[in-house]
């Protein structure tokens, strides 16, 4: 794991610019996050670019954001380590004090899966690996994050979208029944901190996706799930990342601003 660190090109200086309200992404160098990161700069977002290990992915949906006209921070850090989380919202602070953009959403997305089993076939370690990035990792992001915009502490408030899936609602059977059990746990955590911080202007909400067309399958050894479960989507097709960061960026923008602790499905009617 390379240490945590900002890669600025030129991208944290203050130009004379007035604050841009900076979003988190974390898990954003490929998929979902790639795309909601390069969406949110469209939208007028500078973005932060959390990733846990490809740093040339990261650079290049940081150049993404950079090309159209947002500056963009890569942030290497493993979501699931609370030293590392703390390290990357010090940078972000750093960041925030010369000049940079103050953190104004977070979004919730690094997530792991692992190859399809039965549960009397997964390890420990398996399981434990799943909660940690799954679960744990959220909710440390999340706590961070309410920590800077929650009025109670000074903020001045701001928008949290977890990435969840319909697998919570399916149960997974024989295949991801760990990942959707702690998609289970994100539904249930995204109600709770929203109902918590919903006076302290911080709107907690969550997406669950369906089958999309995304990087994912592969690493759960599995690179044509997309296209062979298209026919259980009542849509007959898989979706689309760009598709998902849509519903993603209304959650973060004021076209939402009466909507706290909702769970957002994208999943093509599945």
């Amino acid at each position: 794991m390379p240490p945590i660190g900002v890669r600025p090109r030129g991208s944290a200086h203050n130009d004379g610019m007035s604050p841009t309200p900076l979003l988190l992404v974390t898990g954003a160098s490929r998929g979902i996050g790639a795309a909601t990161a390069r969406l949110a700069a469209a939208q007028g977002w500078d973005v932060a670019i959390n990733y846990a290990n490809d740093e040339a992915a990261a650079e290049a949906v940081a150049d993404a954001v950079r090309a159209q006209g947002r500056r963009a921070l890569t942030l290497c850090a493993d979501v699931s380590r609370q030293g590392q989380v703390r390290a990357m919202f010090a940078t972000l602070d750093r960041h925030a004090a010369d000049g940079g953009g103050v953190l104004a959403g977070l979004v919730n997305n690094a997530g792991v899966v692992d190859r399809a089993a039965r549960l009397d076939e997964m390890s420990a370690p398996r399981l434990e690996r799943m909660l940690a990035v799954n679960v744990l990792g959220t909710m440390l992001c999340a706590r961070e994050a309410v920590r800077r915009m929650s009025t109670r502490h000074g903020g001045a408030g701001g928008a949290i979208v977890n990435l969840g899936s319909a697998a919570s609602r399916l149960g997974a059977p024989a295949q991801y029944v760990d990942y959707a059990a702690a998609k289970g746990a994100v539904d249930s955590f995204t109600i709770g901190l929203a109902r918590e911080v919903a006076a302290e202007g911080v709107r907690v909400n969550a997406v669950r996706p369906g089958i999309i067309e995304t990087e994912i399958h592969a690493s759960g050894g599995q690179p044509d799930r997309a296209a062979r479960l298209a026919p259980t989507v009542p849509m007959q097709r898989p979706g689309s990342a760009d598709e998902v960061a849509q519903a993603i960026l209304w959650l973060l923008s004021p076209l939402s601003s009466y909507t706290t602790g909702a769970l957002v499905d994208v999943a093509g009617g599945r």
